[in-house]
């Protein structure tokens, strides 16, 4: 008899999810995009943030509303501020564009991609 596999969320807790994400990020992704950037937020702390959109099945505003309420969620992301909406979104698409390769900005100029 064959059983159907089952696919199980790694973990239903969205502050464990948001601590592994921004793990990961940091082994993976440099700091920053741009070196002339404002350096308010990580691409790690950013990459989590979004994570965690997907975890909720929510909007780039909605995340941003989560992290207002929970303080605990911030502190877990060393954040602190609460990420403008539109700051999410962009790094969504920066992120996406990148292919989660650290090397891809490296042959551009700074001064046109630095917009977040």
């Amino acid at each position: 008899m064959k059983t159907k596999p089952t696919t199980r969320p790694m973990t239903k807790s969205p502050r464990r999810l948001a601590r592994e994400a921004l793990r990961l990020a940091q082994e993976a992704l440099p700091a920053y995009s741009c070196p002339t950037s404002r350096h308010d937020y990580t691409q790690a702390q950013l990459f989590a943030i979004l994570a965690l959109k997907t975890f909720l099945k929510t909007d780039y505003r909605g995340v941003a509303a989560v992290l207002a309420d929970f303080p605990e969620l911030r502190a877990d992301l060393g954040l602190a501020k609460v990420p403008h909406y539109s700051t999410l979104c962009y790094a969504e698409q920066r992120l996406l564009k990148k292919g989660g390769s650290a090397s891809s900005s490296a042959g551009r100029s700074a001064a046109p991609g630095c917009a977040a």
